[in-house]
């Protein structure tokens, strides 16, 4: 049975890496088209696609998924913002699923964060809401479910996931729910993933790697491809870019059975 390549990729809206100075990167969305065409994946899972504006404006139609879609071709898109709020701050934000089969059936959740004060810049603030997409696909005959998610990353808010289960429990809920071959990609921001990993594994879903880290700011594994008892990972990769401050996960799999 042929095998399919799924990327998971959080591109940080195009801005490439800077050892010197991490925060103040260029941004070179050519560099990040690039970078996942060169891979040349069945299926495309990206977050933090667009960068957050003032007072929560979200520009319609987004502008880096139209580029990326325009640029891309050969692939069916979905792609969602979160909940619009005037509190976001000037980071990334949008998910998007690209498929070379066509994608149906798209879902957008929107996973509430709790009200944990921090401070930014001398202001306090409150986390925004964050998202979880869907939609299914066919293929080799098979019908295949995804999901797309970005969690709050309680660990940058002195925090855990641990103590604020809700957003996790969330997305494990929709995966219970999922009756057959199912993947889930996205930035999962736990930097001690262990109780994450078990958390998924109790609800049938196991992660394509743990020890590779996939940020470049802490040695951290941020980003996961869980998958269920329907598909079987043949191989996979951290492949590092300087397009973003996250490396890039690659995994193929076959249909089990």
């Amino acid at each position: 049975m042929r095998a399919f390549k799924v990327l998971q990729f959080n591109m940080q809206f195009g801005q490439n890496w800077n050892d010197a100075n991490p925060d103040i990167g260029l941004i070179n969305l050519d560099l990040s088209i690039e970078e996942i065409r060169g891979h040349n994946a069945d299926i495309v899972l990206l977050q933090e696609v667009e960068q957050a504006l003032p007072g929560g404006v979200q520009p319609d139609p987004p502008p880096n998924f139209t580029r990326l879609r325009a640029a891309l071709t050969g692939y069916d898109s979905f792609f969602s913002y979160p909940k619009a709020d005037p509190r976001e701050l000037p980071f990334g934000i949008g998910l998007a699923i690209l498929s070379k089969t066509p994608l149906s059936c798209a879902v957008r959740r929107d996973l509430p964060s709790p009200a944990l004060e921090f401070d930014f810049r001398g202001e306090k603030k409150t986390p925004t809401d964050r998202l979880l997409i869907g939609a299914k696909t066919v293929v080799a005959g098979r019908e295949l479910r995804l999901f797309n998610t970005h969690l709050l990353a309680f660990f940058m808010l002195n925090a855990s996931s641990e103590e604020h289960t809700s957003q996790r429990q969330f997305v494990v809920d929709q995966l219970r729910d999922s009756a057959g071959p199912t993947l889930l990609g996205g930035d999962f921001n736990v930097s001690k993933h262990d109780s994450l990993v078990q958390q998924f594994t109790d609800a049938g879903y196991q992660t394509v790697q743990t020890s590779t880290p996939t940020w470049r700011r802490r040695p951290y594994v941020l980003d996961h491809l869980f998958y269920n008892r329907y598909l079987k990972p043949v191989r996979h990769a951290v492949k590092q870019t300087p397009a973003s401050d996250h490396h890039m996960l690659v995994a193929e799999f076959e249909f089990a059975g």
